[in-house]
């Protein structure tokens, strides 16, 4: 499904660049440009064709590899993006850490203590934090932990400390997610019927939760976090833009604001099978936790 889904995301990415207002050429060459200069960089750049006609020659292209230049750097698309994308990952990488960090431990707590008041403070901490705007968090942590405590740098993305405050906005919407799915499963699957004979066989309480329930609750958290993953590498535009980071948020936003056609396509293409890859890993992943996928695994094969 990954070439039939590119193909379809090519289309609607290069379709709604194709079809907003505003002339790439006149937003390149400025206000002051000359119409016989506009009308010659829309003739180089292949905008004066129609769009069956750009769009087809576009993915022609992207068949052979090549994804063009983008039209406000000319630079190869790829290149630009591979230069923005390592502290995007970092950035992700370091959010879904923390939340699952976070998350996961919250949510077997507030499970194996239902209705205690770890349970009611687990609740209402996931509630609290994932009703919380990151940019209104960004904002404010900037201004506490920057410009008054002057602990952390509030820009970029030069050391370890600049990803602390970004990756912390970033984490909590997913943390608080992870704590109330981990929380529903675990609390199905310590009410199954092979967790009542292992604590009859006389088992520690925390071999029936670490060994039995938590590894068979943790499947649908697994996928969870894999899809929190890759949305998150498409969608830290927010958390660049409030924090000023370089990475492929913000290139997104600067090539949508110039209509770099195949800077933005490009951008889609790159996270899109980023994300398609990433969910292939986390179902061969689940080979791994749940013996009975990989034993139907083997009678098929």
């Amino acid at each position: 499904m990954l070439v039939p889904m590119l193909l379809a995301i090519i289309f609607i990415v290069y379709g709604i660049m194709s079809l907003t207002p505003g002339d790439p050429a006149q937003l390149i060459l400025g206000t002051r440009a000359s119409p016989e200069a506009i009308a010659g960089l829309r003739h180089e750049m292949g905008f004066d064709k129609p769009f069956v006609v750009r769009y087809g020659e576009y993915v022609a292209k992207a068949a052979r590899g090549d994804f063009g230049n983008s039209w406000r750097t000319g630079r190869p698309v790829f290149q630009v993006i591979a230069g923005r994308f390592p502290t995007t990952i970092k950035l992700s990488l370091a959010a879904v850490v923390l939340a699952v960090l976070v998350g996961v431990p919250l949510g077997v707590l507030a499970a194996v203590k239902q209705y205690s008041i770890f349970d009611v403070i687990g609740t209402t901490i996931a509630m609290f934090m994932a009703s919380i705007p990151g940019f209104w968090f960004g904002l404010m942590a900037i201004l506490f932990f920057s410009l008054k405590l002057r602990l952390l740098p509030s820009n970029g993305a030069d050391s370890l400390k600049h990803y602390i405050l970004p990756a912390v906005t970033l984490a909590i919407p997913v943390a608080a997610s992870l704590l109330r799915l981990t929380r529903t499963t675990m609390l199905e699957t310590i009410r199954q019927d092979y967790i009542r004979t292992a604590r009859a066989k006389g088992q520690t309480e925390g071999k029936v939760i670490f060994r039995h329930a938590l590894k068979n609750a943790l499947l649908p958290v697994v996928t969870a976090t894999g899809m929190e993953f890759g949305g998150l590498l498409g969608g830290v535009v927010t958390i660049e833009t409030v924090f000023s980071i370089n990475g492929v948020g913000m290139l997104i936003i600067d090539a949508i604001r110039m209509k770099d056609i195949p800077q933005v396509t490009g951008c889609a293409i790159f996270l899109a099978a980023s994300f398609m890859i990433l969910m292939l890993f986390v179902d061969i992943l689940y080979a791994y936790i749940d013996p009975r996928i990989k034993a139907s695994y083997q009678k098929m094969n």
